[in-house]
């Protein structure tokens, strides 16, 4: 009955329990702050925190170290804490929706949808930047994410769960069969072209590709707070939620709405990411207890500093070269993807 509590009594007052929440929220806040900042000082070069602090109040043109940090770093950092923060979010309203607790935005076929679009504009029309890729890839992430909620309604119950998550899934395999069939039978600079984001690498990340991606994902922000509340009651069931009075449509819409445009513009603006839309509401879940109120903002920093500490670990483990973000966040989400089924029983899904 945990669940039911932030519907049946609003909060006038913070309870200790609220208190420690926010607390927790603030204390996350900070440590994302010093990990960005971690960010900005570790690479192929090193630059000293107190240059970091003086770049970002008081940046010197003339100062290379200056330049790298303002025109590479920084954009590079932006890039993690907006996918990171779009892909913890997503995932967690897709457990909540899907009542799966191995549900993550992958399962929707946006990946797989941005993938096919991304080499089939690289073999077929020829594109070479970022920044077309980047449209590319929001497009057949949206157009999948489409797909995917049509093949998922119920014509007497509306969106159901599990026609979703099966839609999903076998778009998902039609897609990526579709995407090798290209890369094999493409000259290989195409392949070149595609790897590099399709590694899930965030170098060459610069501030022209950030302001669509920033404003999907702010949109997607905004639809999934404005339903946190009714998750809670969804995440109990279609009979329980509508028995509590929710629009059960309505929520399923925004909620794929929310997924669609935080996981299209993550995927699109840093690559197909595992793993860390799976993790991150797990660990809010912990952290907090049921409350999708509570889970969502900590959903978004955790996975946002997951991906980050990937991004950083990857510049130190390989350097002076790099291992992209993407591998990082599959070498270390594999395992506790393998915890999850073990501690998930089938019949509990």
């Amino acid at each position: 009955m945990n669940l039911l509590a932030p519907l049946a009594r609003p909060a006038l007052s913070l309870s200790g329990r609220q208190r420690a929440r926010t607390w927790g929220l603030l204390a996350g806040i900070a440590l994302l702050v010093l990990l960005a900042l971690l960010s900005l000082a570790t690479g192929s070069r090193a630059i000293a925190l107190d240059v970091t602090w003086q770049a970002l109040a008081a940046p010197d043109l003339h100062n290379d170290q200056h330049l790298i940090l303002r025109e590479l770093r920084l954009p590079r950092t932006l890039v993690a804490l907006l996918a990171g923060l779009a892909l913890g979010v997503a995932g967690a309203v897709m457990q909540a929706v899907t009542r799966n607790p191995l549900a993550e935005p992958g399962l929707l076929g946006i990946n797989a949808g941005a993938a096919l679009a991304v080499i089939s504009g690289v073999a077929l029309l020829q594109l070479t930047s970022m920044a077309q890729y980047l449209w590319c890839a929001f497009f057949g992430a949206g157009l999948a994410g489409i797909v995917v909620f049509v093949l998922g309604q119920a014509h007497e119950t509306g969106t159901n769960p599990v026609r979703l998550v099966l839609a999903g899934a076998g778009l998902s395999v039609m897609l990526g069969s579709l995407t090798g069939i290209i890369v094999l039978n493409s000259p290989p600079e195409v392949f070149d072209h595609f790897r590099h984001w399709a590694s899930g690498s965030l170098a060459g990340s610069g501030f022209g590709l950030l302001h669509i991606p920033a404003l999907a994902i702010g949109c997607g922000l905004a639809a999934a707070l404005a339903i946190a509340a009714r998750l809670n009651a969804l995440a109990l069931g279609h009979d329980l939620g509508r028995a509590l009075g929710v629009n059960l449509r309505l929520t399923w819409l925004l909620a794929c709405l929310a997924v669609m445009l935080l996981a299209g513009a993550a995927t699109a603006v840093a690559g197909p990411i595992g793993f860390i839309g799976l993790v991150a509401p797990h660990l809010a879940r912990m952290l907090v207890g049921p409350d999708y109120r509570w889970i969502l903002p900590y959903s978004a920093l955790l996975a946002a500093g997951l991906l980050l500490g990937a991004d950083v670990l990857g510049r130190v483990l390989a350097a002076p070269e790099e291992i992209a973000a993407g591998i990082i966040t599959l070498l270390l989400g594999g395992p506790c993807f393998i915890v999850l089924v073990r501690r998930f029983r089938l019949s509990r899904l």
